[in-house]
């Protein structure tokens, strides 16, 4: 018996769905268009692949999205000047730097001094201490974790008391804020990473088990308790000589076909997570949208 599917697309689709409905509402309700500002600075071809498909589902949504394109040569001062005309601009409710940044600018310093009300992406100390002190309601969670939690709840619904998870990974980005939102949802959570001893065994406890260490297809079927849900948020470019000379693929951390065979539920990759991810940003933007009009927002974890 095959795994089931957890279809990350159709999830996306129902919360890009909810953020367009809330969209309209706030226009029609209270006379403001929810406006996004993207910033990119350099010319890194996947960032910029990236940006054209956050502004395309932003402009899907409703949303008045602004796109500011810099050269690689920015200043530092240059950027931060721009971030500080966008936090004062009133028709701007989320503000997204498109990360990485070229090597000679300070990312985290530019992150940190985006709003935290305007932080779309979750990564503002301010709004990384709410998730962490369990405060869901007036910050803004980090995007990956807030899209892969909503795929949890399609298989587990919105309590996970009495299960287990294992998250192996223990990055800022991710890592953490995963495990307080499943320790939010009353899961028993155990932080897992390249330190831990016998990882494979304490992956084998887990009723969910994220994975997010961006190495390909590291967590091998031995790995995986039966029955399992399998979070794969991993994204990595393998040879793939099958598909002709210099082609590639992209797989997840987990090692699919294998753990397909035993698993409960699995995220395939790509078509799980990542969708997730550029939804949960739009639906961070509405909130911030509708929060900046003194109402209280709708949610869109629900998908």
């Amino acid at each position: 018996m095959l795994a089931q599917l957890i279809n990350g697309k159709a999830a996306a689709a129902t919360v890009v769905q909810a953020v367009t409905q809330a969209t309209k509402k706030l226009k029609k309700e209270g006379g403001v268009k929810t406006g996004l500002a993207v910033v990119i600075v350099g010319d890194d071809p996947a960032s910029h692949t990236y940006v054209a498909a956050k502004s395309r589902i932003a402009k899907e949504c409703g949303f008045s999205s602004v796109q500011h394109t810099l050269p690689e040569e920015t200043s530092q001062q240059q950027l931060m000047d721009l971030v500080s005309a966008l936090n004062e601009d009133d028709e701007i409710h989320g503000i997204l730097v498109q990360l990485p940044l070229p090597k000679h600018l300070d990312s985290d310093a530019v992150v940190q001094s985006i709003l935290p009300e305007k932080d779309v992406d979750g990564l503002n100390v301010v709004n990384a201490g709410k998730v962490a002190t369990g405060d869901l309601e007036t910050g803004l969670v980090s995007c990956t974790p807030a899209g892969a939690m909503v795929l949890v709840g399609r298989i587990h619904g919105s309590d996970l008391s009495g299960l287990k998870a294992v998250v192996i990974g223990r990055s800022n980005l991710f890592g953490k804020p995963m495990a307080q939102l499943l320790l939010h949802a009353n899961a028993t959570v155990t932080i897992a990473h390249s330190r831990t001893r016998d990882l494979a065994s304490v992956c084998r406890g887990a009723d969910i088990l994220v994975a997010a260490v961006g190495r390909a297809e590291m967590v091998k079927v031995d790995w995986v308790k039966p029955g399992a849900t399998v979070i794969d948020v991993g994204i990595n470019r393998v040879a793939a000589p099958e598909r002709g000379e210099g082609k590639s693929r992209l797989v997840g951390d987990v090692d699919f076909d294998a753990v397909i065979a035993i698993a409960g539920a699995i995220t395939p990759v790509p078509g799980g997570v990542g969708p997730m991810t550029i939804a949960m940003l739009m639906a961070n933007t509405a909130k911030a949208a509708w929060r900046a009009a003194g109402r209280q927002s709708p949610l869109f974890d629900r998908a």
